[in-house]
């Protein structure tokens, strides 16, 4: 009785545990996107390489953006921002990231 106990809890567990689909991360890629393309002020703006997933216990991922900054003093100088996307609440965080990423 105990075995049969056993083996329906762990076939509980394990449906329980799917993976997502496609589509759930192509929607969740264009959510991280657009919410980092939102906040950024760089001109002709776009995301530089692919996404930095981090463990669900951290629950970010990291996007590059890059650029040109709008300011005229800064004349059209190329920038980098890196933007921290928490997934659970959809929430994005923009900083400048040019000394993490120097142009050339």
């Amino acid at each position: 009785m105990k075995v049969t106990r056993i083996l329906v809890l762990a076939s509980l567990v394990a449906g329980s545990a799917q993976a997502s689909s496609d589509a759930a991360w192509q929607a969740q890629d264009k959510q991280q996107r657009e919410a980092c393309l939102a906040l950024s002020h760089l001109q002709n703006k776009k995301v530089l390489g692919s996404p930095v997933l981090f463990d669900d216990s951290v629950g970010y991922t990291a996007l590059m953006i890059g650029g040109t900054y709008a300011q005229k003093h800064m004349k059209g100088k190329p920038g980098r921002e890196l933007c921290l996307f928490e997934r659970k609440t959809g929430k994005a965080a923009l900083s400048e990231a040019d000394s993490l990423m120097p142009i050339r």
